[in-house]
Parts: C-alpha cells; sequence; structure tokens
C-alpha cells in the first residue's frame, strides 16, 4: 500500500507545483480565471505558497507520516475553499478543484493507513 501512496502523494505534489508556478509567474489564462471569480491579483503569491508549502509536506510526508497526514488535510481544505469560492462567483467550472481535493483526501487516507 505504501507504493500507493507514493504513487499518489508524488503526482500530486507534481500538481500542486505546476499550479503554483501558473500563479506565480501569472500564466494568463490563471490570472483571468481567478479574477473572474474575485481572487484579487495580490493574492497569487499567497495561494502558489500555500500549493508549495502542500506538495512538499506531501513529499516529506513520505518519510514522516505526520507530516503527510498533515499536508494533505491541508491541501484538502484549500480545494474545498478553491470549490467555494467558485461556486459563490457562481461559477461552474469546478471539475479542476473538486478533483484535485478528492485525490487530497485519497493521499490523506492512504497516508494514514500506512503508519
Amino acid at each position: 500500500m505504501f507504493i500507493g501512496t507514493a504513487i499518489v502523494s508524488t503526482l500530486l505534489a507534481l500538481a500542486l507545483m505546476g499550479s503554483a508556478g501558473g500563479k506565480l509567474t501569472k500564466q494568463p489564462p490563471v490570472v483571468k480565471m481567478l479574477s473572474g471569480i474575485g481572487v484579487p491579483s495580490s493574492w497569487l503569491p499567497r495561494l502558489a505558497a500555500v500549493e508549495l508549502a502542500g506538495g512538499i509536506g506531501l513529499l516529506v510526508g513520505l518519510a514522516v507520516p505526520a507530516i503527510g497526514i498533515a499536508a494533505a488535510v491541508g491541501v484538502a481544505a484549500y480545494f474545498v475553499g478553491a470549490v467555494i469560492t467558485h461556486l459563490r462567483a457562481n461559477d461552474k467550472a469546478i471539475a479542476a478543484p473538486v478533483m484535485i481535493g478528492i485525490f487530497a483526501v485519497v493521499a490523506l487516507v492512504l497516508r494514514a493507513a500506512t503508519i
């Protein structure tokens, strides 16, 4: 089961780091989407930092289970907030944050099961 944990945690970490990169480099589609749901551009570095911390925590968590669990909980909470933000803005394009949030819950369950 640890192999599954490692695969899910690594893939999720890569997705988070890619998302953070889009925010840090202010990629036009990212900026447009976030501004369209009311997220100020001044928040981009903070959101990217949270994603990077989550990704790093997931990877470190492969060696230190408590960190992996905390990181997975944080990432899941982050994406619950993302879905809520989309819904409040009446934006129905929530598939990506929902899927990443589910992936975070899977990472959490797997990491907790392999302690």
